[in-house]
């Protein structure tokens, strides 16, 4: 059985073809910069690696480019769509509707319709690569995996904000957090890294992309998380501009005339370290320009190093402890100048950095010195693996 899973970003997306009955990657790529100058392909099969330099301005022209090099003579891994037995789709948003993995049909793409509103940057590309799909291979059946599923074990305190409590019970407002398939395989991986069961640990993941979240992880379940109703709350992001006062958003709108349009683009879009350095929302530019001695650029570095670096001590605290700090994704995998900056400071709660280990890029190690009492690991996420395991159970 070959599945492909897409997994859609804000800005980014990535595939892989997996063949599931030994969990061998046929194929894989990463699409970087969708909507931004430079966005290319990069795409791997059969020990051959191929780089497509194409403008892509939104996500269903980079999917097409995704299946041209699928089915490429020279570096694809299948000569018809037919070979695919199964899609896989990473989907952000399902509100209260979906608490584990579906099969996707009409009715399912309607509730993901209906989460847009609370996931703008992400459930639009998600269902965007869904239809694409669906054009593509119609007798194909797709599969929904959601980033909230993980979360759903966050007990009430977490969860439920103190607003007038009827608002909830109308609207289901509350927090739901996001990168929940992301934070559950680096967990799972960090116990088996320690050689613990994760059920006796308490963790901390730092899913750090142009999206990013981080969660606290005890006893092998999730009790807390950076987002919220929306992938919009907590860190500072690639565009998003996380936590910030509430009634700076009237006091905004008044001051610009804006409206809920306006204020939405702005604090989802414009904001973040994008809004901070006024440089872009790739942290390699933002590093790049800060070296450089771009001081808005640094200073966009500094407040994302140090809010993770407040949540990290938020949760240790909410956990009674840490016993472990994961880094993955994008910048938590390949930045040994952010985790660094993230870890500085918290040697009081045991956490040291060796500066020899942690000079790495996408490997999966332990970073911190032999004598800290917390472990600092950076662990390549795989999404993919996971939600190629769910589809291939729903099928």
């Amino acid at each position: 059985m070959k599945v492909l899973v897409i997994n859609c970003g804000s800005s980014s997306l990535k595939y892989q073809l997996i063949d599931m009955t030994d969990e061998n990657v046929l194929a894989k790529g990463l699409v970087e910069r969708i909507g931004i100058e430079g966005s290319k392909i990069t795409h791997k099969a059969n020990g051959k690696k191929a780089v497509i330099e194409q403008p892509m301005e939104n996500h269903k022209v980079a999917l097409g480019l995704v299946m041209e090099a699928l089915l490429n003579e020279e570096h694809g891994a299948i000569k018809s769509t037919d070979e695919i037995n199964a899609v896989g789709h990473r989907v952000v948003h399902g509100g209260e509707k979906f608490a584990t993995s579906v099969i996707i049909d009409d009715e399912v793409i309607k509730v993901m319709e209906e989460c847009s509103d609370l996931a703008p940057l992400h459930n639009p590309p998600n269902i965007t690569g869904i239809r694409a799909c669906q054009e593509l291979m119609p007798n194909t059946p797709m599969v929904g995996v959601f980033d909230t599923a993980f979360h759903q074990t966050m007990p009430e305190q977490a969860y439920i904000y103190p607003l007038p409590y009827e608002l909830y019970e109308k609207y289901a407002v509350r927090r739901y957090g996001f990168h929940g398939t992301s934070h559950k395989y680096v967990a799972e991986r960090a116990a088996a890294i320690l050689g613990k069961d994760m059920k006796d640990l308490r963790i901390i993941t730092c899913h750090l992309g142009n999206g990013a979240s981080v969660a606290a992880v005890k006893n092998g379940e999730c009790v807390d998380t950076s987002m919220g109703l929306t992938p919009l709350e907590g860190l500072a992001m690639g565009t998003r501009c996380g936590d910030i006062d509430p009634a700076i958003i009237p006091f905004i709108m008044e001051k610009e005339g804006l409206d809920i349009a306006g204020i939405n683009n702005l604090v989802n879009k414009k904001s973040g370290v994008l809004g901070i350095s006024g440089v872009s929302s790739d942290f390699r530019d933002i590093e790049g320009e800060a070296e450089k001695g771009n001081k808005r650029a640094q200073l966009a570095l500094d407040i994302f190093a140090y809010r993770v670096r407040k949540y990290i001590g938020s949760y240790a605290a909410a956990m009674g402890g840490v016993d472990a700090v994961v880094f993955t994704a994008g910048l938590g995998e390949n930045s040994a100048m952010t985790r660094a900056d993230i870890c500085k400071g918290l040697e009081f709660i045991g956490i040291k950095v060796d500066a020899d280990k942690n000079n790495i890029r996408g490997e999966e190690k332990v970073v911190s010195t032999d004598d800290a009492s917390v472990k600092v690991l950076v662990v390549p996420t795989n999404e993919e693996l996971m939600i190629a395991r769910d589809t291939k159970k729903l099928v």
